[in-house]
Parts: C-alpha cells; structure tokens; sequence
C-alpha cells in the first residue's frame, strides 16, 4: 500500500503508521481480522478486533481508489489533456470526493445543454466572457449569430451561460466549498403522496422533519433514507441558494477577477443556473451519501456493542427452568427443562386472544412450576413477548425465581438447522 495511505489511515485511526503498514500486509497475505487481532498482537501493537475490522474497511477503501485513479489517468491521457501537474494531483488524493472532481472536466458526457452549446460554436463566445474580455457581452454575441441554428444574440448568450454554468459545476474549488455549505446545513425530509397510506405509520415522526446534517443520530437519517427509498418521503439538504450563489460568483471573480456591467449580470444568471440545475442536486446527494456512509459505521458500531453486552451476559446458571416461545393465534409454547437442560415437559397455553384461555393457561403454569420445581422464568422477546411478561407477573412465582426476556435472534434458524 503507499505512504500516502498509510499516513492518512493512521492520521484517521489515531494509529502509527507501522501499524497500518503490518496490517496491510496482512490482509494482502489472506489473514483473517479474528486471526490478526488475536494471534498477531505484537504486530498490531495489540489493537482489537473492532481496530482491525475498521483498518481493513480502510484499505479495502482505497484499494479501490487506486483502481479508480488508474481509469481516471488512462481517459484522461488518451484525450491529451494530462499534465504533470493534474497527474501529481491525481496521484496524491485520499478523498474519493476530490478525485471525481479533479476527473469532472474530462470525464465522458451525456449530451447536456453545454455540449449543444458547443456543437452551435459559442464557446469561443463562452471563453471570452469567462477571461472578461467580453465587456459588451451582447455586442460581442451578436457575431455568433447563425439563421437556422443561433436566431439571435440574446440565444447566443444563452448558450454561452449554459456553457460557463457547466463550467462552474466542474471547478474544484467551487464543489468543495459548497460541501462544506451543506455539511452545516439542515437535512429536511418532506411527505409523498404515498405517505397517506397505512404503511407509513412507522416513519410518522419524521414526517416533516429536519435536522443538522453534522449532528443528526445515525439511527434517525438511516430510518428517512429507507423511508425515501420505500417512497414515503423525499429527503435533501436545506441550502441557502443566496449564500451559495454568492460563494459561486466569489470563487468565480478571485480566479478570473470581477466582471462588471452587463458581463456581471451574465455571470450571475450563469452562477444561478448552474446552483439550481446542476451543483444542488449533485452536492445534495454527495453529502447525503457521505453523511450515510458515517452512519453505516456507526450503526456497525453500536450494534457490535449491543451485541457484545449480549453476548457477554452472565448465565443464569444450573437451575430449573421454564421457557417459553410467546404467541396469539398459535399460542405460548411452553418446556421445561432440569438443571442440565434435559426436557421435563412441554405444552402450549393459550391466555391470548383469540382464545383467551387465561384462567387455564394460570393453572397449567402454576401446576408446571410447582412440579418441575421452576427456578427461572424465559420469555422470548417476539410476538406477544409483551402480553406474556404481563401474564406471568399473575403467576405466584417461588421465591428467588426471576423472569427474563431474552433474545429470539438466530432461534428459527437453528431450530431448522
């Protein structure tokens, strides 16, 4: 892996570059994360699993971006524009976002409003209002003007906006500074005609909703991105089109100097255009999809957390046991089990409707207890879980015997394992 990666994961993680560069190589070799941060501490400088796993998500990142760097400096050579200096550049990124801009100019395009533009001949029109040369915009757009093809100076112009709009779009300087607009900016979810039905009801409490971008919790912009794919919602960043429009026509005038006159009032519809049709919705969605990958991470990470308290839970131990699968239709599934897990018994109890047989379903389980001598109660955490858990407290349990809900995941897996 080079330097330049191996610096930016360790500045990241907080780690010494040594660390990253063992782990690497490691990873290239096939070793496994268990196998590393298990059996090769003094490599790693004891990092945990959870490093490792992070460490590996890294390189598997920018292994990606070198491939991705190789197509960008092939197209780019092979339409003659490559430079030292853009090839430097290029070599040099460690963030995706300022790759893709650094390509933006040169990658292959759709037919858009500039490239007919261009096919008209406007963009000599387009590059002398970008450098300021042309200080009577429409005097210098009339000589533009083609019968059948540019009917007037005022189509001309339009052409040459459209043109220095795309422009704009694909400035470096100007999408990085926009990103870091929205990233302060509010993300706003918004109804759908969708939403009325029933099956929304899930994402009611984010209907309407809005939230800083840079704080919103990772559980809550995961739940209305999943909601905007299912069509309940639509979902963007709240920008400030003055404030961005003003930074547009900023970055334009400190890199070409400031138009005035008619030439200014062409810029700015060019700056205007360009945020509302082409930068707002790109940014938007950059900044959206960088703000999930964030909370990917992190939902990663409170799960494994979640997950390791679970799994990390002291045993009730050898003692007498009672569990029980809770349901409706198809009623409690009810086992008992000694203290080495060997099966006393099993039924199944209907106190739930639509039977509602509660005053059976108490005495069974009272009879249960008391003969299979039941010291702990286990309630399963799905269907009905709840309704059970309420049921039992009517139970007259042993003294010392305690009910627990404990987790249903992976059980209809193994049963039919």
């Amino acid at each position: 892996m080079k330097e330049i990666y191996l610096n930016h994961i360790a500045g990241l993680m907080g780690l010494k570059v040594w660390q990253v560069e063992n782990c690497a190589d490691m990873f290239a070799e096939g070793d496994t994360i268990p196998f590393i941060s298990r059996y090769r501490k003094e490599k790693t400088g004891g990092m945990d699993d959870s490093e490792v796993a992070e460490l590996k998500h890294w390189v598997d990142v920018f292994a990606e971006m070198e491939k991705r760097k190789e197509t960008v400096l092939k197209t780019i050579s092979e339409a003659g524009a490559l430079t030292d200096e853009l090839r430097a550049k290029i070599e040099n990124c460690v963030v995706s976002s300022e790759l893709e801009d650094l390509y933006l100019p040169y990658r292959p395009k759709r037919r858009t409003r500039a490239t007919v533009a261009k096919e008209l001949g406007l963009e000599p029109l387009a590059n002398a209002m970008w450098t300021l040369k042309a200080r009577n915009p429409r005097a210098e757009a009339a000589r533009f003007v083609k019968p059948g093809k540019v009917e007037d100076a005022d189509a001309a112009l339009a052409g040459a906006r459209d043109i220095i709009a795309e422009r704009l779009s694909e400035t470096a300087v100007v999408r990085e500074n926009l990103r870091q607009i929205f990233r302060a900016r509010r993300v706003v979810s918004k109804v759908t005609k969708k939403a009325e039905g029933p099956e929304a009801d899930k994402y009611r409490s984010y209907f309407n909703w809005s939230y800083p971008l840079d704080k919103v919790p990772s559980h809550s912009l995961l739940a209305i991105l999943r909601a905007e794919n299912e069509g309940f919602l639509s979902v963007s960043v709240d920008s400030d089109p003055e404030r961005c429009g003003k930074k547009i026509y900023y970055d334009f005038c400190q890199a070409q100097g400031y138009p005035s006159g008619e030439l200014g009032e062409q810029i700015r519809e060019a700056v205007d255009d360009s945020f509302k049709r082409l930068l707002e919705p790109s940014i938007s969605s950059e900044v959206l999809r960088e703000a999930k990958e964030k909370a990917d991470i992190e939902s990663i990470r409170v799960f494994g957390d979640n997950l390791r308290q679970l799994l990390l839970g002291a045993p009730v131990g050898q003692k007498r046991t009672m569990a029980v699968d809770p349901g409706f239709r198809n009623g409690c599934k009810i086992a008992c089990l000694d203290e080495r897990g060997g099966l006393l018994h099993h039924t199944i109890i209907f106190p739930h409707p639509p039977q509602n047989e509660k005053v059976k379903a108490l005495m069974a389980v009272q009879d249960m207890i008391e003969k299979y001598h039941i010291e702990a109660v286990a309630i399963g955490n799905g269907t009905a879980s709840r309704e059970t858990v309420e049921f039992f407290k009517k139970v007259s349990l042993p003294e010392g015997c305690k009910v627990w809900t404990v987790s249903e995941d992976g059980a209809s897996i193994y049963s039919a394992s």
